[in-house]
């Protein structure tokens, strides 16, 4: 198959995954409205193009919390991204390495954040947590992350309780290994509910940013490997976290924090009060509520309730090409972030199927930014 397209990726991805790997990431809440309506809300607006302007030198470059990056297309954090490819959240640094492009690392990373500083010594790395139960647990993450030139801290704010349901949490209690080439990786069940027998199998898969070196941790991992899976889900869903718990990791780290998972103009505002640096206009994937509008649709009011305020707005959802990325620059983000294109890419090529992901995309918004009049 001729690759051309984001869209290509996502059709070869879908052959090669094993059909498990393959629903969990593309996995909806519900009905699956807002993630079909993040990609298809992009069709309701239309560019104005301004012609004979004179587009010949044409700039991509940007910074995003002082760090310049060659172009506004940057790496969202997803889980299980082994499920895509052996070597899984390593590859995918080595590829925005490779091309300069800033990678989130997700707290649900088989690989370390040692592993990653290793991987890829010179890329520009966010690191990405939630507001975990133990507090210990989230200043432990912070002080590493800090010590291996992570630049900013990513906080889900969006995830009070597990978005996963229905099917899908039938398919998290199967009790069988997923099939990727001639590699044998443990299923989703293993990913918040886990199930398995075989502890060994489950062993392939621990998180490594729930074996922190604190209390709650090793007395979790002395259980069972079951019981890590348990803790896992005990400290990444919070129902009683507020804008406290932003503010109490303000006073912890001077790294800058980004909250990703907002939607409003309402909670934009709060953010903003609590001192966050950023913001992630993000719906999760689709993955915790049916009836979020679609990030792009949600973007201009986050961004006017922040104006004035000294924070970023960044963009994250349903983007498939070059034109996507234009609407979202022009609706007021900064930068865009991708998650399933970039596991297509993993799925597909590797390390060079994510470079050659946000190749295509950086391509395709040169060409847009010429026709739309734009330099």
């Amino acid at each position: 198959m001729e690759l051309y397209t984001v869209l290509d990726y996502e059709r070869l991805a879908k052959e090669k995954l094993d059909k498990d790997a393959w629903e969990y990431f593309n996995y909806g809440r519900g009905r699956k409205w807002c993630f079909q309506d993040s990609i298809e809300a992009f069709s309701r607006y239309r560019i104005r193009s301004r012609v004979l302007q004179d587009v010949s030198k044409r700039c991509l470059a940007t910074a995003v919390l002082g760090q310049s990056i060659p172009y506004p297309i940057c790496i969202s954090p997803t889980a299980c991204q082994f499920f895509a490819h052996p070597d899984g959240e390593e590859a995918t640094a080595k590829a925005a390495e490779a091309v300069g492009a800033l990678m989130v690392l997700s707290c649900g990373a088989r690989s370390s954040m040692e592993d990653i500083a290793m991987a890829a010594p010179g890329g520009l790395r966010w690191m990405n947590i939630y507001p975990f139960t133990d507090r210990q647990l989230t200043e432990y993450t912070i002080r590493k992350a800090e010590k291996l030139g992570f630049k900013a801290l990513v906080v889900t704010v969006d995830s009070p309780v597990p978005g996963i349901h229905g099917a899908m949490e039938e398919l998290l209690g199967k009790d069988h290994v997923v099939n990727h080439s001639s590699y044998r990786y443990v299923n989703v069940c293993c990913y918040l509910n886990c199930n398995c027998r075989t502890s060994s199998i489950c062993g392939q898969v621990y998180m490594p940013v729930y074996e922190a070196d604190i209390p709650s941790a090793r007395a979790a991992k002395q259980e069972s490997n079951a019981n890590h899976f348990q803790y896992v889900d005990e400290m990444t869903y919070n129902p009683k976290a507020t804008w406290e718990y932003i503010r109490w990791i303000k006073k912890v780290t001077s790294l800058p924090i980004v909250c990703k998972g907002i939607l409003t103009a309402e909670s934009a505002s709060d953010a903003a009060s609590a001192g966050v640096d950023g913001i992630l206009v993000s719906a999760h994937g689709g993955r915790q509520q049916e009836s979020s509008p679609a990030p792009i649709d949600a973007l201009a009011e986050v961004v006017e309730a922040v104006h004035g305020r000294g924070v970023e707005v960044y963009m994250d959802g349903g983007v498939r090409t070059g034109t996507d990325i234009f609407k979202a620059l022009g609706r007021g983000a900064r930068a865009v972030f991708l998650g399933r294109p970039i596991l297509w890419g993993l799925a597909c090529q590797g390390p060079e199927g994510v470079t050659r992901i946000l190749q295509i995309l950086r391509d395709q918004l040169d060409a847009i930014l010429a026709l739309a009049g734009k330099t």
